[in-house]
C-alpha cells in the first residue's frame, strides 16, 4: 500500500519539505540507472527514473536522468559538465563502464567539480571502484613520513575482480611492502579494495537502521532508528578503505550488521555509499530512504556549487 501511496503523491505533485528554504543557483543532479527490467518488479517505471520523480519535485534541483542506453552510455561530456552530484545505480552490468570510461568521473571528484553518491549494488560500479583505488592510494601515500610522500607510487597487485571475498579473506586494501627505488621513489605494494563483503541474502526480509551521527546534513530530519520493512542483507566486514563518516548502521534480526551510509573524502570532492535496496524490493518508495537521498544531493552539492563559485 506504501509503494502505491507513495507513488501516487509524486504522481501529483506532492512535496514534503521540512521548512522553507531559500536557494541560489540549483544544484544540477545526474542520474546514472543501467534500467535492468527487472526493477519494474517493485517500481511502475526504471528506478532511475522513480527517483528522478521525486528530486524534480524538489526546489532548487535540476535533474537528468541517463541509462546505459543514452549518449555515450550516459557518460558523455556535456551530461558531465552539467552535473554536480551523481547518483549511480547498477547492479548485473557494472562490468559494462570499464575503468578508462569511469576515471573521467573520478577526476572530476578529485577536483571538487562533481560529487558520487552510490546506490546499494553500486560497490562495484566502475566509478565507485575506481574512486575506492584514489582514495587507497591517498591513504596509503599519507600513512609515508611528510618527506616519503612527493615521490611516492602505488602498485596495485593482481587484477581487479568483481567477486564476494571469504569470510575469513585478509581485508583489502592493505599495504603489502614498502620500498625505496633507486631514483628515490617510495614504491608502495597493495592489495586492491574488493568493494564488496563475504555476507548476502535477498530474502527481503525486514532491517533496522540506526542514525550514528544525527547532527550530520544528511542525517536531516532522519529518525534516530527506523524500519526497512523489505531489503537485501550485506553482511560486513566491507572491504573498502575506512570512510571519513559512518553516518547509518544497518541490522538485521539474524545477527549480520552494515555500515549502511558511508563518505568518503576523494580530494576537493567527496563520495557517499548508501547501501540499502535491491531493484526487487520497493526500499525507495519508503519516504525515509528518499529522504536520505535528497539530504545527501543537497549537502554535496551545495559544497560543489560553492567551489565552482569561488573558481569563477
Amino acid at each position: 500500500m506504501r509503494h502505491f501511496l507513495w507513488t501516487a503523491l509524486l504522481l501529483t505533485g506532492f512535496t514534503v519539505i521540512p521548512e522553507t528554504r531559500v536557494f541560489a543557483d540549483p544544484i544540477r543532479v545526474v542520474i546514472w540507472d543501467e534500467q535492468q527490467p527487472s526493477q519494474k518488479q517493485a517500481y511502475p517505471e526504471f528506478l532511475g527514473d522513480y527517483i528522478a520523480a521525486y528530486l524534480k519535485q524538489q526546489p532548487g534541483l535540476d535533474v537528468t536522468s541517463v541509462s546505459l542506453s543514452s549518449k555515450d552510455k550516459g557518460l558523455d561530456p556535456k551530461t558531465f559538465g552539467n552535473c554536480d552530484v551523481l547518483i549511480w545505480w547498477g547492479h548485473v552490468r557494472n562490468r559494462d563502464i570499464t575503468p578508462d570510461e569511469a576515471m573521467p568521473i573520478v577526476e572530476r571528484i578529485q577536483r571538487g567539480e562533481l560529487s558520487l553518491i552510490a546506490l546499494h549494488s553500486a560497490h562495484w560500479a566502475t566509478p565507485f571502484v575506481m574512486a575506492m583505488h584514489e582514495r587507497a592510494k591517498f591513504d596509503a601515500i599519507n600513512g609515508l613520513p611528510e618527506a616519503d610522500r612527493e615521490k611516492a607510487r602505488v602498485e596495485f597487485l593482481g587484477e581487479f575482480v568483481r567477486r564476494a571475498p571469504q569470510r575469513d579473506a585478509e581485508l583489502s586494501p592493505k599495504v603489502v611492502s614498502i620500498k625505496k627505488s633507486a631514483d628515490g621513489t617510495t614504491v608502495i605494494q597493495m592489495t586492491r579494495p574488493n568493494c564488496c563483503f563475504p555476507g548476502y541474502r535477498n530474502d527481503g526480509k525486514p532491517s533496522e537502521m540506526t542514525t550514528l551521527l544525527p547532527d550530520h546534513p544528511i542525517a536531516r530530519d532522519i529518525p534516530k532508528k527506523f524500519t526497512l520493512a523489505h531489503t537485501e542483507m550485506y553482511d560486513e566486514p566491507n572491504h573498502v578503505p575506512e570512510p571519513d563518516a559512518v553516518i547509518f548502521r544497518e541490522d538485521w534480526k539474524l545477527g549480520e550488521h552494515f555500515r549502511s551510509g558511508a563518505v568518503w573524502n576523494l580530494g576537493k570532492g567527496k563520495v557517499f555509499y548508501f547501501r540499502p535496496g535491491h531493484e526487487t524490493h520497493a526500499v525507495f518508495t519508503d519516504p525515509v530512504p528518499m529522504t536520505i537521498v535528497e539530504n545527501a544531493v543537497r549537502w554535496l552539492g551545495a559544497d560543489i556549487v560553492k567551489q565552482k563559485a569561488a573558481r569563477n
